[in-house]
């Protein structure tokens, strides 16, 4: 779908505020043609005499009434012009921020962080102005321009208008080429400012690593390099779009002197009156509105193309992982991997290979092996964030791929092996899943992770802010915290990735009897560590090596 498609579509379900804007606008273009008209004539009718007084008053009172009028309409119309434009803008960033929220990790792994910034403001905001200035300064300078040529040439001689209008086309062709080389101008200005914004939201995330390896001048010199190109290529398509003006005020002053030229003549013989070439002087004046409308709505859609064009690929690529699952709940069941290969994107070797498991339900799995071996993958094509590409999953008699979405992620919880929480309180992130959760659950899973007592020394308890990605508390404080939000939606799986990984050896052991707790209500239950001491709390153990199972055994003696 192409900018206009997009336009059109979007003015087709507000056609009323549309229709509204061009009433007004029609209604603007009408008064501001009359009114050198009607000077022309107080001109003829002073210089023969025929007026003065409280005629004249009246005459000038009508003038006055239709600059008030003109400015009333304007209002008016922008009012309604304009809240159509920004409901496009915001109907574009829900649009695109809800089709980023159903994309999977394959996704994000071809895609840039700041990019995806870039696009929800700049390359949306270029669309919005399309939609909304370009339309307008399209309209009505399109109708100021019809009805302007039509009084010049209807109204006052056609020949003095033929003459005047005569160095236009030299302004098309100028206006063809500026515009032009708007649009790849203006697609360099969006990519530089994506690479900026990038590089700036990379530095933010990662500043404690900056200023341990004293990078922080590196960093620095990186951006101004970046900024430099982004206000260079800025610059660019600024100094294209500064070219329109000299193009109209040169067509200008040369239609000005032809027309006084030849209406100099036509006034000499008796052809044309001093208020009919006072009228068309004006009306030459009223011309400058739509030239520069012409190169403002170029200069508009130009950039408004070039961003569609960043926008469009994104919002038209399909979710990474499909939901077309009917199964609408999840229940306890044997859970089978059979022949299961699975390879990330872009890379050359199988991340898992032929891995085949059963774990019965309500079990307990640990899953060791080497880093990189392929042991956080089998959590993530269990939380179907990605696909097998060969093999089965089925829990019970179905498919993971006939669950439900959202039922799926309702009956699993997840433990990652870096714990990220929001800048929100605590007591938000943990009630993440369950926002309406009550202060005595969350309370009652803090306690179960471990971390209550944490929390009840911060300054304001659970309503003490934990700053961006939780900053302001400590990597086990993150961890446990992260479990209590797995818990608090009463999960019938619990998928935990090195979940004692940041916690000293007596947390731990208090982690892993919350587990052992877990596992006796029925909860079935697969960790994922390094630690084989860890992994004997469980049932039965696999070693993964290269992406393969190299053993699947039972734990003979188990700790409590």
């Amino acid at each position: 779908m192409s900018m206009f498609q997009l336009i059109s579509r979007f003015v087709a379900r507000h056609w009323y505020r549309y229709l509204a804007s061009a009433v007004m606008l029609t209604a603007v273009a009408l008064l501001t043609v009359w009114i050198p008209r009607q000077v022309g004539h107080i001109v003829d009718e002073l210089v023969a005499g025929k007026i003065q007084g409280d005629g004249l008053n009246l005459q000038l009172a009508k003038l006055v009434g239709a600059g008030l009028g003109i400015y009333l309409l304007r209002v008016g119309w922008r009012l309604q012009l304009y809240a159509a434009s920004y409901r496009l803008g915001m109907e574009l960033r829900t649009g695109l921020y809800r089709h980023l929220s159903l994309q999977g990790p394959a996704f994000y792994q071809l895609q840039r962080t700041g990019d995806l910034m870039a696009l929800s403001t700049n390359d949306i905001d270029a669309v919005e102005m399309a939609a909304g200035e370009a339309m307008l300064a399209g309209f009505d300078g399109t109708l100021t321009l019809l009805m302007v040529l039509g009084m010049m040439i209807a109204g006052i001689d056609w020949r003095l208008a033929l003459a005047a209008l005569a160095p236009f086309p030299l302004m098309a062709i100028a206006f063809w080429r500026i515009s032009n080389q708007i649009h790849h101008a203006a697609k360099q200005s969006l990519d530089a400012f994506g690479d900026l914004n990038d590089h700036v939201q990379e530095t933010l995330t990662g500043v404690r690593t900056l200023r341990a390896l004293g990078l922080e001048m590196r960093s620095a010199a990186r951006f101004a390099e970046l900024a430099e190109v982004a206000a260079a290529t800025s610059l660019r398509a600024q100094r294209w779009e500064a070219g329109y003006e000299p193009a109209v005020g040169l067509t200008l002053v040369a239609a000005s002197s032809v027309a006084l030229g030849v209406g100099g003549v036509l006034y000499a013989s008796g052809e044309l009156t001093i208020g009919a070439l006072t009228s068309f002087s004006m009306y030459l004046v009223q011309l400058i509105w739509p030239m520069f409308a012409a190169g403002w709505v170029l200069s508009l859609i130009e950039r408004g193309r070039a961003a569609w064009r960043r926008l469009a690929p994104v919002l038209a690529q399909p979710p990474s992982i499909e939901d077309h699952g009917t199964v609408p709940a999840v229940t306890a069941a044997l859970l089978e991997f059979d022949q299961v290969s699975f390879r990330y994107p872009g890379q050359q070797f199988d991340a898992l290979a032929r891995v085949s498991m059963t774990l019965g339900a309500g079990g307990t799995l640990g899953v060791v092996g080497p880093t990189g071996a392929g042991k956080s993958t089998i959590l993530r094509l269990l939380l179907r964030q990605f696909m097998p590409e060969s093999g089965s999953i089925t829990w019970g008699a179905h498919a993971l791929a006939e669950f439900q979405l959202e039922a799926l992620h309702r009956a699993i919880a997840w433990v990652p092996q870096e714990s990220f929480l929001f800048s929100a309180s605590v007591a938000e992130n943990i009630a993440l899943a369950r926002p309406g959760a009550s202060a005595q659950e969350i309370e009652t899973v803090a306690r179960l992770a471990a971390v209550h007592e944490d929390i009840a020394r911060l300054p304001e308890g659970y309503q003490t802010p934990v700053g961006e990605r939780g900053v302001t508390l400590s990597g086990g404080q993150r961890q446990r915290v992260a479990i209590a939000r797995a818990l608090v939606n009463s999960p019938s799986i619990v998928l935990a990735d090195e979940p004692t990984g940041n916690l000293d050896s007596k947390t731990g052991d208090e982690i892993m009897a919350l587990f052992a707790r877990l596992h006796g209500e029925g909860n079935t239950i697969i960790l994922v560590t390094h630690e084989h001491d860890i992994a004997r709390r469980a049932h039965r153990i696999i070693h993964v090596r290269d992406g393969k199972v190299e053993s699947d055994e039972p734990v003979i003696q188990q700790s409590a």
